[in-house]
């Protein structure tokens, strides 16, 4: 048995006046997600526990089949491991977003304008990471490079349980509110991202930048610390050799810290404009090669939802069913080796919050040998009239390996 899972990443959402009353999903064509859902096990599921943040570390390691109660210690760490960092267990890591902030006024006054600074590219922020290492790494303070915004500050004995704001949640407000506190610990936190304006604002980069009509990233932003986490061994645990395919860090890093493969695909961006063709011939040659059992996240809708793109979201559904859901169930089918597909979003990032939601999302689970009764097509309301609901999703895994 062969098992394919299909994250399109905060695909689920609420209706929107601009799609005639329906969500992207609603609107979306769809016909290979919508032709499997007719025959599937289709429902809803709670992937993030209702005391906990809606991220996706937490969220997909429930898909994962691990309880985020237990295994969640914040994505930064597993971002690192994705990178290739070798964390102590006294080391903290610390997302660094670069942002762009407004420039005028006192840094508590700046709005934060975009959490991505126009999704930069990996080698203009390699530049300002550098510009940040030099300004304030140290013998216990290291910066690293990431991906396109998203990068990494590891601390040896650095504060792992300080509640810093995340900078999608306040896209459009003034940051003064949600800046670390220095009665709470904050204060060396404060001070960098207060100094990054000046080392970062007039950067020969953002200047570039500038000059070409597009953003600035001139201010770090740090959220989501932790300490690296001991996760049980995927292939142990369900006996299943397993692959993740993602262009996220936090993604390749859960899988890593499973002992799962993970699989890099040349021009996976983990935006709309990412490589979907690649990321289904990867996992058709994984299953080739013998993995019994592929994971393949996408970015994209997550990211139309954080920047309120609405056709984006649409057509970012649209390429996930037609590059890889359509490619990848055929190559499963021409096999003659029974499979089952499960396709989900890991949380709702809805288009009118511009971040993440808690509520459930909907699944399915098909089977080549076991029709199901099932849904004309796969959306939030269809999933949800089915009356099928896991409040715990990180039990969905029996529902799909142990059906």
């Amino acid at each position: 048995m062969k098992y394919l899972v299909v994250i399109p990443d905060g695909m689920a959402d609420e209706k929107i006046e601009a799609l005639g009353n329906r969500t992207p999903m609603e609107a979306a064509n769809k016909p290979f997600m919508d032709e499997l859902a007719r025959t599937a096990d289709v429902g809803t599921v709670s992937n993030v526990p209702m005391d906990m943040v809606p991220e996706s570390d937490t969220a997909n390691l429930a898909i994962l089949s691990y309880d985020p109660k237990i295994y969640s210690k914040g994505r930064s760490p597993l971002e690192a491991v994705s990178m290739g960092l070798e964390m102590a267990p006294e080391d903290t890591a610390y997302r660094t977003n670069v942002v762009t902030l407004s420039e005028d006024g006192d840094y508590a006054d700046k709005i934060m304008l975009d959490h991505s600074a126009d999704e930069i590219t990996t080698a203009e922020a390699h530049e300002l990471i550098l510009a940040l290492d030099k300004a304030f790494g140290s013998d216990i303070r290291r910066f690293h490079t990431g991906v396109s915004y998203r990068h990494c500050m590891l601390i040896r004995g650095g504060n792992d349980h300080y509640n810093f704001m995340r900078p999608h949640d306040i896209i459009g407000r003034r940051i003064g509110d949600y800046l670390p506190r220095p009665e709470d610990g904050g204060a060396e936190f404060l001070e960098m991202m207060r100094e990054s304006f000046a080392v970062l604002n007039h950067h020969p980069v953002n200047e570039a930048r500038r000059a070409r009509g597009l953003k600035p990233a001139n201010s770090a932003w740090f959220w989501s610390p932790g300490r690296k986490p001991q996760l049980p061994n995927f292939a142990e645990k369900w006996g299943l050799r397993g692959t993740v395919i993602s262009a996220v860090d936090l993604i390749k890093g859960i899988g890593l810290c499973a002992g799962m493969e993970s699989i890099d695909v040349e021009g996976a961006t983990g935006n709309i404009h990412t490589n979907y063709a690649g990321k289904a011939a990867a996992a058709i040659d994984a299953f080739a090669r013998g993995q019994e059992y592929v994971y393949i996240h996408v970015e994209a809708p997550d990211e139309c939802g954080h920047r309120a793109e609405i056709e984006n979201k649409v057509r970012s559904i649209e390429l996930i069913d037609r590059e890889i859901v359509g490619p990848v169930v055929a190559a499963l089918r021409k096999s003659g080796e029974p499979f089952r597909v499960m396709i989900l979003p890991d949380h709702p990032t809805p288009i009118r919050i511009r971040t993440h939601a808690i509520d459930p999302v909907p699944y399915l689970i098909y089977d080549s040998e076991i029709p199901h009764t099932g849904v004309d097509t796969f959306t939030e309301a269809t999933a949800a009239a089915c009356g099928h609901y896991n409040p715990n999703g990180c039990t969905l895994m029996d529902s799909l390996v142990r059906a």
